[in-house]
């Protein structure tokens, strides 16, 4: 397997996943059944033949459906080796959806549709074998879906997604607010202020759309700064990083970091130096 790029095909497995966020750049192809996917402060409800193109430190998590299947493929590389090879070609823009905005969701036709599917079953086919030659070809057939992508995703880079209903428009907006003052003590009668809604009624809205809570939203927001911020600022005390993302008491953030991550901040920041 190469250790840079790694796919998983066709998947139908529903696991509960929470927010999360990764180092890597990521390929999401949406093949069928049904699932909202929030990605930041967006929420994208997925059609099958939908693309998602996404940074991968922006928290993100898939919102499933009991009945309903959840089939995707999903391509996770290296950034700085991708970029490396583009380098050497010339054709480091091909990274401008990643580079440019957090996430890129949009739909393809029919026959961009094949051969979307056709270059990832490639990927994974060769992805299954150990020789220097298939790890080649995984590398080849990357590159070829990066290059078939970008053109049909650089006029989606300035338009903002769709919101398909009222329900997820509301939820949207929470969202919105959410990441503008994460960094604050935040009380549920703010949120009903900014946006004119009964909090009980966003409060059982957002469950119902992203499978958790307000507030656990919020808790797994700035956890996922904080790994930000450990990982970029290197002097910057658990105490002060702390009170920078809202918490009252360093030792609850301590406490809510290692809930989330496994570890403490201080680990963390170990294992990433």
């Amino acid at each position: 397997m190469n250790k840079q790029i790694s796919i998983g095909y066709c998947q139908n497995n529903k696991v509960d996943i929470p927010f999360h966020s990764h180092p890597q750049y990521e390929i999401f192809y949406f093949h069928g059944g049904r699932c909202n996917y929030l990605i930041g402060d967006r929420i994208y409800v997925l059609k099958p033949g939908d693309v998602i193109l996404m940074n991968g430190m922006t928290l993100h998590r898939p919102k499933l459906f009991e009945s309903a299947d959840y089939i995707r493929t999903t391509i996770h590389f290296d950034r700085h080796y991708i970029e490396q090879i583009l380098s050497s070609m010339n054709m480091p823009g091909l990274l401008e959806p990643f580079t440019s905005l957090p996430s890129i969701r949009f739909h393809l036709k029919e026959s961009e549709r094949a051969e979307v599917e056709e270059l990832l079953q490639k990927i994974n086919q060769f992805s299954c074998q150990s020789d220097s030659l298939s790890h080649f070809q995984v590398d080849v057939h990357v590159l070829e879906l990066l290059a078939l992508l970008y053109p049909l995703c650089k006029q989606y880079l300035r338009k903002t997604p769709l919101i398909n209903s009222q329900k997820e428009n509301h939820v949207q907006r929470v969202i919105s607010f959410i990441e503008e003052h994460y960094m604050e003590h935040l009380e549920l009668e703010q949120i009903e202020d900014e946006l004119h809604v009964s909090k009980y009624y966003l409060a059982n809205l957002f469950k119902d759309v992203t499978g958790i809570t307000i507030f656990n939203y919020v808790k797994q927001r700035r956890v996922n700064q904080a790994k930000i911020q450990l990982m970029l600022e290197k002097n910057i005390s658990v105490t002060e990083l702390a009170y920078q993302l809202g918490f009252k008491y360093p030792s609850h953030f301590s406490k809510v970091f290692k809930q989330l991550t496994g570890v403490t901040p201080e680990q963390y920041r170990r294992s990433m130096l």
